[in-house]
């Protein structure tokens, strides 16, 4: 399968896609009622550390109405409550090759369950037929009608994506609605299909910046601080985004380096989604190495 890559090339996305889905299982376990976030993310990010991997973004963890881009800070003090709706979304990458996967979890209660698994069968069923050379409007269409035949819509302006190596968003938008595009699946490669569902309008907008950032270049007048803090992120595969966590525990006062590189253009800081009608959401997501006789999911 996969012709155009190396043996070496498909091992590594197997085996990054491996350990970021068995973070992910550790992940959902560990989310309950009176756990801190915080605790949640470092557990997650630390087991891929272990196995050898790198975090290819900071875990998210986004509650209810937020669809994505909230992680912890170094401090934060919040802590999941009883009827919670968690999406936890992972990323572990092997020499750059990268697993994207994530799960919704409903902290004690059972209100949401046709949700989440309206999510989750539109995932499956795109598993069953992806294949390379795919229109992406029908998937995208396999997407919403299996949402709308369980009474919810999938948020329109949220996607999945191409990866390639150290490019999360690799340029192919994959959507959860029929488009009526004439873009095409490239004929092999590695895609991440993400629906979310949600019981409002459909779509998400920024509610203020997020704890994930991301490196864009040495901009204006820097400080002492700001200059180290760039030389920490160059270090790394700095087109992969980061958080506010992993720079306090490497720059002293991290978190208002990262601001004053934020309001100099150094830096991008991710907008935290939020359904724009105050709508629930639900994500489930895995990454697929696909060519034109199907898909193995590498984030099982």
């Amino acid at each position: 399968m996969v012709s155009g890559m190396e043996n070496d090339e498909i091992r590594k996305w197997k085996a990054a896609g491996s350990i970021a889905g068995r973070a992910r299982d550790i992940g959902a376990k560990a989310i309950a009622e009176g756990v801190s976030l915080l605790e949640v993310a470092e557990a997650v990010e630390g087991y891929i550390l272990d196995r050898g991997a790198n975090v290819a973004f900071p875990v998210n963890l986004a509650i209810n109405e937020f669809a994505a881009h909230y992680t912890p800070t170094h401090d934060d003090k919040l802590r999941f409550r009883y009827g919670d709706l968690v999406k936890l979304d992972v990323g572990a990458h092997i020499d750059g090759y990268i697993g994207d996967t994530a799960v919704t979890i409903e902290v004690g209660s059972a209100t949401y369950t046709t949700l989440i698994e309206a999510s989750r069968r539109a995932l499956d069923s795109v598993t069953e037929v992806i294949k390379g050379g795919m229109p992406l409007s029908t998937i995208g269409g396999i997407v919403e009608r299996t949402m709308n035949s369980m009474g919810f819509r999938p948020i329109v302006n949220l996607t999945g994506h191409s990866i390639e190596r150290y490019r999360l968003h690799a340029g192919v938008s994959v959507p959860s609605y029929d488009d009526h595009s004439d873009l095409r699946l490239p004929n092999e490669g590695v895609v991440a299909v993400e629906p979310f569902s949600t019981t409002g309008l459909g779509e998400v907008s920024s509610y203020k910046k997020s704890n994930i950032y991301r490196f864009v270049r040495s901009r204006g007048s820097l400080t002492p601080e700001q200059r180290t803090a760039i030389e920490e992120i160059a270090s790394g595969p700095n087109q992969l985004p980061f958080s506010e966590r992993w720079m306090c525990k490497r720059v002293e006062k991290g978190d208002s380096v990262l601001k004053g590189l934020v309001r100099s253009g150094s830096v991008y800081s991710y907008p935290i989604l939020k359904e724009s009608s105050g709508g629930m959401v639900a994500q489930s997501e895995n990454t697929l190495l696909v060519d034109e006789s199907g898909c193995i999911i590498l984030t099982e």
